[in-house]
């Protein structure tokens, strides 16, 4: 009789996975799950930073795809995962093409893509242009109260540049409470500055327009200054435009020449990110060899750890997080599974037994 070996129990096999599904989110559908919500989004981007800020997010660095045919174009990966009670892994994946303009289409598309943090897949594609500006608005409209609060409330708004996200930014201040005695257009492109007038007289507003012929005015005349241009290098160099110490939201990055950061209060959404390719906060720390100059993040800022200055300009200088377009992403998409208009995508993953 042979003797046989004890053998060392086995755990249970797990119960089969369902099989994950694929939706597809169209800008329709994502206009409609965040229109007339700007306090509420402002309100989950303030909740993102705090999140980021603690160290319960992964936001590695964005990738960059250039063309030496097509040098003023590009394509950005921006990787990332938050956690919280969000709990999202993904990535937003941008185009910009300037030249777009020329034929009447936005300078940019992207779309964002949703993975599930425990099994690793995709479970969604929304179109993202809307989210982008979503978020780089809630961001800018954050900021603008944060460094506020100790400081007299803007009543002048500049804009320099006047594309989609100078509309957004407009329309997030807006549907945060803020009230403007005057708002003031500047671009370059006189048909923009326009079309960006007849959208402000058409949303309401009491303020009264002005359309400046240079940016100059605009900026003297501004005590918030919102630069949404796509400029590649800076372009405004004069320091004393800011001598009546305006808050500036440099949501655009590559604006302002470094003397004017020099001589101001500098706030960023994220050292790391901001302070590369060639940024205006990039731009000064290769001249001066530190970071001497940035005053914290606005992370800072809301932990009390950092105070913006009530007699300096103050520059905010947001790189934009990938983060937040996850936040806002997976906000859009519970808005429309709870309203049951997703798209499912019947069969998207094809083959999911492990052995055939």
């Amino acid at each position: 009789m042979t003797d046989l070996l004890p053998t060392t129990a086995q755990p249970a096999a797990p119960d089969p996975a369902s099989s994950p599904s694929f939706a597809v989110i169209s800008g329709e559908q994502v206009h409609k799950a965040l229109s007339g919500r700007e306090k509420e989004i402002t309100e989950l981007v303030e909740a993102t930073y705090r999140l980021h800020g603690a160290g319960d997010s992964v936001n590695p660095p964005s990738y960059f795809l250039r063309f030496p045919d097509r040098p003023s174009s590009r394509i950005i990966a921006l990787p990332a995962s938050i956690g919280g009670s969000v709990g999202v892994d993904g990535v937003k994946w941008i185009s910009s093409f300037p030249e777009n303009i020329r034929s009447g289409l936005p300078r940019a598309s992207a779309v964002l893509i949703l993975n599930d943090p425990g099994t690793g897949y995709p479970f969604a594609c929304l179109e993202s242009s809307i989210i982008s500006a979503t978020r780089t608005a809630a961001s800018a409209a954050l900021a603008a109260d944060w460094f506020s609060r100790s400081r007299p409330r803007p009543t002048r708004v500049g804009f320099f540049g006047t594309g989609l996200i100078a509309r957004y930014i407009h329309t997030f201040l807006a549907g945060n409470g803020w009230e403007f005695e005057a708002i003031g257009v500047h671009d370059l492109a006189a048909d923009s500055a326009a079309g960006f007038r007849d959208y402000l007289r058409q949303s309401g507003t009491g303020a009264e327009v002005t359309v400046h012929d240079s940016a100059a005015d605009l900026i003297r005349d501004s005590d918030l200054v919102v630069f949404a241009t796509v400029a590649g290098a800076p372009h405004v160099g004069d320091a004393s435009l800011f001598a009546h110490n305006p808050l500036v939201l440099h949501v655009s990055l590559r604006d302002l020449a470094p003397e004017v950061l020099m001589a101001s209060a500098n706030f960023v959404d994220d050292v790391e990110h901001c302070l590369k390719a060639d940024t205006s906060p990039h731009l000064v720390e290769q001249r001066t060899g530190n970071r001497d100059f940035l005053n914290g993040t606005l992370y800072d800022v809301m932990l009390g750890r950092a105070a913006p200055p009530p007699d300096r300009p103050i520059v905010f200088s947001p790189f934009g997080l990938g983060v937040l377009d996850l936040a806002v992403g997976k906000y859009v998409y519970d808005e429309t599974a709870r309203a049951g208009n997703l798209g499912l995508i019947d069969n998207f993953f094809h083959d999911l037994r492990r052995y055939g």
